[in-house]
């Protein structure tokens, strides 16, 4: 995430006397006025005509150390100066006069090390203070800052010694030494931040890397753990206003949680793959290793309040001395400040969302709609939207279906529903197979390779029929945009398999209007067993998704939203509940519901053509009767031969008759066999498909 920050002042830069860097320019700028006034710049070079060797050794090491003395603060000496690489800022080198005695030469050049981690840190600490290099740099420079001031307060102390005629050069080098240590390693991992431009949780994680790493040395590893503390507190006032309040107040980027606010929650009700929940805050790559394992729950945690906010609430998670994130170490105390304030936002969603806003009753609602728990309503619907739902789909209106389905639900058990004002109607514009493979999210069995998948010609909206539901946020969550197209498919498979099993059960009623008349020589007795074994097996199939699936997986799910602990386990288990009745309905195996469909379509042919089917076989009852009243099988023979074409119609309608009721009787057998090696093959990896088998195999054996 791109921040904007403050610029740094171009005067901070254009003129060196208002920092610390003019200490080494001074020597420069005396150079070129020396050179301005005619004086040989080389009377400059070391500030004495005479080189350091033509003095004797004893005022040799006073010389030494009081170059060496200015040189630990990062100021040229007489004999002693400093190298800069050009282009390369961070590094430098000291130097003395090839005249020097050697020995002195060989114990200045081991405290010039010193001298070149004090230049590298001020220049740290300078630079790493601009804006744009964020809090943590902006910490850690501060820390470095003041253990300057002490490692200046050493050199004082050394300096008010070597006044007093108390320091020789090895006890210079003997004081120095406890600071070595520190310096360098600060020095090392002040080079790895300039040279990657680090920021935020990675200066911490380096400098923790580099603690663990400094074990042996007791004083140098205490120092960066120290470093660590300072560092870490401006990034961990960041983490308590997030996990504390649910606000990201981080002007530089450095936080480890990103914010998309192109993300917005109204696509949750809108988008099948909004990627609100998931997204909106999500986790960047670099993480402090401390937090690492915390992570998640963190991000959460402040999720979880900011719903809240969306809601209207402020809530903020209560805070005490002890709960403060200001430090951390080996105690783990701010664990536990992340987990209190995680048990805190998760706990007050979860009573929001189940108590103000009723989840359970308004997904309880969703079954008992899209769900077809309760049918009296939909009965009635079917009956007076009969008209408009034989239409193409593309002939339907809507708001017609709209206005029949709330006459339904005033008029039935519906109305004492708070939540039966929500639902609404719609009107697809493809069929449940075609809708399926859009189910990205789903592994739905050889879909890409399908040929079955083609729409009908023509599809009216008794396939394209569908009821939506009016989620508000922050429910939304729980029940998406992509919950309710779940729930849709299920309830469109539904609805269409209980209109199958109507207009068959309008078949069977017209076969029992007609048992009071003479079956012989008519197809209506194989028909009447043939329309039994239909009904069957719709009626198996609805008994099946409705008892085998739907109501055990619903009361699975109550139980377990009953004792969720989060809105994440929520989500979980209702999305478990609509994927485990998606796949137990057979709908993401294409195979299986494509011979489903082919059964139901057979179901619905015969139930068209009951009504030619038993007319004719009265008609021929009729005839069979006129020629029956003839006494004496010579008075039967002579009526026919007087009545040749009402006997020959007699013989060819009932001919017609018996053939096409065996043509559905072995069309429908047929599929209904075919479904014994899917299934069969199937059931071992799906034990559901077992139980499937059992209600549908069965069909057609009384027959």
């Amino acid at each position: 995430m791109e921040s904007s920050c403050p610029s740094t002042p171009r005067w901070n830069l254009d003129r060196p006397f208002l920092t610390g860097r003019f200490h080494q320019e001074i020597k420069g700028t005396s150079r070129l006025a020396a050179d301005a006034k005619g004086f040989p710049s080389d009377s400059f070079s070391s500030g004495l005509e005479n080189p350091i060797g033509c003095y004797d050794a004893a005022v040799q090491e006073l010389i030494v150390i009081d170059d060496l003395l200015f040189a630990l603060v990062g100021i040229e000496g007489r004999y002693i100066s400093i190298k800069r690489v050009h282009g390369k800022a961070d590094v430098v080198s000291f130097q003395v006069d090839a005249s020097m005695d050697l020995a002195l030469q060989e114990l200045a050049k081991r405290i010039f090390p010193l001298c070149e981690s004090f230049l590298l840190i001020d220049q740290f600490v300078e630079s790493r203070s601009q804006f744009k290099n964020g809090l943590v740099n902006h910490a850690f420079a501060a820390a470095l800052r003041a253990f300057l001031l002490d490692y200046q307060a050493m050199v004082a102390q050394l300096e008010h010694q070597f006044r007093l005629r108390r320091l020789s050069i090895q006890g210079l080098w003997f004081y120095c030494q406890p600071m070595m240590g520190s310096m360098q390693a600060l020095s090392t991992v002040i080079r790895k931040v300039s040279a990657n431009n680090y920021a935020g949780s990675t200066v911490l994680n380096l400098l923790q890397s580099q603690a663990k790493a400094m074990a042996g040395d007791g004083a140098v590893r205490s120092l960066l753990e120290k470093m660590t503390h300072s560092a870490s507190n401006a990034y961990l006032s960041i983490l308590e206003r997030w996990i504390y309040e649910g606000v990201i107040d981080d002007p530089y980027g450095e936080f480890f949680i990103a914010e998309n606010k192109s993300l917005q929650k109204e696509s949750l009700t809108q988008d099948y793959d909004a990627k609100y929940w998931r997204q909106r805050y999500s986790l960047k790559k670099d993480i402090p290793s401390f937090l690492a394992n915390i992570s998640s729950t963190i991000l959460t945690t402040g999720k979880y309040l900011n719903v809240m906010r969306e809601c209207g609430y402020n809530v903020q998670v209560p805070v005490s001395e002890n709960s403060k994130l200001m430090t951390f170490g080996s105690n783990h105390q701010y664990l536990e400040c992340v987990k209190a304030a995680y048990e805190f936002a998760s706990g007050e969603l979860l009573s929001l969302i189940k108590e103000k806003y009723d989840l359970i009753g308004k997904l309880r609602s969703i079954k008992h709609y899209l769900l077809l728990d309760q049918g009296d309503f939909l009965v009635h619907f079917m009956d007076i939207a009969r008209e408009e739902l034989l239409k193409r789909h593309d002939e339907i209106s809507v708001e017609k279906l709209q206005s029949l389905l709330d006459l339904a639900l005033r008029t039935t058990a519906a109305a004492a529903d708070p939540c039966h004002e929500d639902l609404t109607c719609c009107v697809e514009r493809s069929s449940v197979l075609k809708g399926l493979s859009r189910l990205k999210d789903l592994d739905i069995k050889n879909v890409s390779h399908s040929n079955d998948l083609e729409e009908p010609i023509s599809i009216t909206g008794l396939e394209t029929f569908s009821l939506s539901y009016k989620i508000q946020w922050p429910l939304s969550i729980v029940i998406s945009r992509k919950a309710l197209t779940k729930y849709q498919l299920i309830f469109r498979f539904l609805f269409h398999c209980k209109h199958v099993e109507r207009q068959l059960c309008g078949a069977w009623q017209m076969h029992q209007g007609v048992r009071a008349l003479n079956y012989r020589g008519t197809a209506v007795s194989r028909s009447s067993l043939l329309c039994r074994s239909m009904l069957r097996f719709i009626n198996s199939l609805l008994h099946y998704l409705t008892f085998e699936v739907l109501e055990p997986n619903w009361h699975v799910m109550h139980g377990r939203l009953q004792t969720a602990k989060s809105i994440d386990e929520v989500i979980q288990h209702h999305d478990f509940f609509l994927n485990k009745c998606l796949k137990e309905c057979v709908l993401l195996l294409p195979e299986l519901i494509k011979k489903v469909e082919k059964l139901k379509s057979l179901c619905l042919q015969y139930a068209a053509a009951t009504q030619w089917l038993i007319s004719s076989s009265i008609d021929i009852t009729k005839l069979d009767e006129q020629s029956d009243g003839c006494v004496g099988s010579e008075k039967s023979k002579q009526w026919k031969a007087k009545n040749p074409s009402k006997a020959q119609k007699v013989m060819t309608r009932n001919s017609a008759v018996t053939e096409s009721i065996i043509k559905f009787e072995r069309e429908f057998n047929g599929e209904l066999q075919s479904l014994r090696p899917i299934l069969s093959s199937s059931s071992q990896a799906e034990p559901y498909l077992t139980h499937l088998a059992k209600w549908l195999l069965g069909v057609g054996h009384d027959q």
